[in-house]
């Protein structure tokens, strides 16, 4: 005896859509495509966008900080007050190069300025003219080094240069001053401020 096989229903065709109908779909999956790109694409792409940016800036930083020697131009204000280098008025000359690392952070800062702008800077840091010691170079070779500060020639052999270190406890800085008085009318200020972050 065979087994008999079940027998398959046809399905009714599809009624033809009319052309209405068939714009209604065309438009409803055109937009759930856009919907699909809105919200997938953009964010994608604004990912691009501000990883490339982030690399720039970094790129941008790196440059600025791996370049040596001062930038003649007045350091920020936040920069003079976390490291406790209030530059008189007035002054000339100022310019300044900052490092940082994970033990140390210096600001180096150089201006010229009058006698009674000297004092105020040394009271400021909370020193006076009478600690300055004549040919005490307080700066040390290595952050002389680093922005190529030489204190030699005539200020030295005359004794112009003078100087002094002030100590300070965390969390405050700490100064090395040296002055050049060899132009006797407007010293010349040399300032090295250590911090520890």
């Amino acid at each position: 005896m065979t087994a008999s096989l079940p027998q398959q229903t046809a399905l009714p065709p599809e009624p033809p859509q009319s052309p209405a109908e068939r714009r209604r779909v065309v438009r409803r999956r055109v937009l759930t495509l856009i919907i699909i790109v809105l919200l997938i694409g953009v964010p994608a792409g604004y990912l691009v966008i501000s990883a490339e940016q982030s690399r720039d800036s970094g790129r941008t930083k790196e440059q600025k900080y791996s370049a040596r020697g001062l930038t003649h131009d007045w350091p920020a204000k936040v920069q003079r007050r976390v490291y406790d280098v209030p530059i008189p008025h007035p002054s000339n000359q100022v310019a300044y190069y900052e490092t940082n690392n994970w033990r140390t952070s210096r600001l180096y800062v150089q201006f010229q300025t009058t006698h009674d702008g000297l004092d105020a800077f040394l009271r400021d840091i909370g020193v006076s003219r009478d600690q300055l010691e004549k040919n005490n170079i307080t700066i040390s070779d290595r952050d002389r080094h680093i922005v190529g500060w030489k204190f030699s020639g005539p200020g030295a052999r005359l004794g112009g240069y003078w100087g002094l270190s002030n100590k300070e406890k965390n969390p405050k800085p700490s100064q090395d001053v040296v002055v050049n008085t060899q132009n006797s009318r407007y010293p010349m200020v040399y300032v090295v401020s250590r911090t520890v972050p």
